[in-house]
């Protein structure tokens, strides 16, 4: 079977019938790896951090519930202090910067605990390899700003996009180039990417609506980007996110905004145009003239004529 469809698909490229895939010149392959390496020991990082958290509650310090980040400046005083065998939480909690929300009294209880022989070896452990992450990522940082070139002029053309920062923007710039004559359409890039439902028909019902697999590491840097840009208030997005939410629930909604970035980038790295934004009550004006139609329509079948003015400024 494998070899029959082996000879169908040379027959087809044989006779042109195979569209090529996309494969980005070497400077965008180049930043690819590059920024990909940086998700994935960011991940590393993210994951050390977890389990850094999962020891220090094993020994029934509570930090992480008085302190938003707690390898920060207060947080990092601390835990090296429980590693060096400091246990009193007096002493640990006076550490803390003056700027940490939590009164003495609460940090003082989150650092009462039984820190073992064990749990400092861990602790120690996962600091260092959170330090030689943090030393991994700032290279690569250097690296991807030595080959910056290329991409540099767009990167402020899509950071005007609500949700997009520097790094999604040099993100989406690696994963989909520059030349966006490759994807004759923004709907062929939206379908590359999975943006777009799947369809999963059969008997004439529908089965499934989940989003393909496309390209992930581009699809979850938008996804990301989509979250940010449903809560920027007065924005095109954030009603576009709101008004979906409604009928098709949160993962459907952001979905859409997806791809709604990513349609909105199509065309400006195209055209070298900045993002213009289409408003909150875009989508009211649009239902506007079907409003007024259908209400005319219901006054003239209760027998009566009407006749549509708009009221005087």
């Amino acid at each position: 079977m494998s070899g029959k469809r082996s000879l169908w698909l040379a027959d087809l490229l044989a006779h042109g019938l195979i569209r090529a895939s996309f494969v980005p010149d070497p400077q965008t392959q180049e930043q690819r790896g590059l920024l990909r390496t940086r998700k994935q020991l960011t991940r590393e990082r993210t994951s050390h951090i977890q389990r850094l958290q999962k020891t220090l509650e094993e020994a029934n310090i509570k930090l992480d519930s008085v302190i938003s980040d707690v390898i920060g400046a207060s947080g990092r005083a601390m835990i090296e202090a429980l590693i060096a065998g400091e246990t009193n939480p007096l002493r640990l909690a006076s550490l803390a910067s003056s700027r940490i929300k939590a009164s003495p009294a609460v940090l003082r209880e989150a650092l009462r605990g039984r820190v073992t022989r064990h749990h400092r070896f861990l602790l120690r452990l996962h600091l260092q390899q959170i330090d030689a992450l943090d030393r991994a990522i700032a290279e690569v940082d250097k690296e991807v700003e030595a080959n910056l070139a290329p991409f540099r002029e767009l990167i402020p053309v899509l950071t005007s996009i609500p949700g997009i920062g520097e790094l999604a923007a040099r993100i989406l710039l690696a994963e989909i180039g520059t030349d966006m004559s490759r994807f004759p359409t923004a709907g062929h890039l939206i379908s590359w990417a999975g943006l777009c439902p799947g369809n999963d028909e059969s008997a004439g019902k529908r089965r499934s609506t989940r989003m393909r697999k496309g390209a992930p590491w581009l699809k979850t840097t938008l996804i990301q980007c989509a979250w940010a840009a449903a809560r920027k208030k007065a924005s095109y997005l954030a009603a576009q996110f709101h008004r979906l939410r409604a009928r098709r629930g949160p993962k459907k909604a952001v979905g859409a905004v997806a791809a709604s970035i990513l349609t909105a980038a199509y065309h400006m790295i195209a055209d070298g145009t900045f993002y213009q934004d289409l408003g909150p009550d875009h989508f009211e004006r649009r239902a506007k003239p079907n409003q007024i139609k259908g209400l005319v329509a219901k006054i003239q079948s209760l027998g009566y004529d009407v006749e549509i003015k708009p009221l005087a400024a």
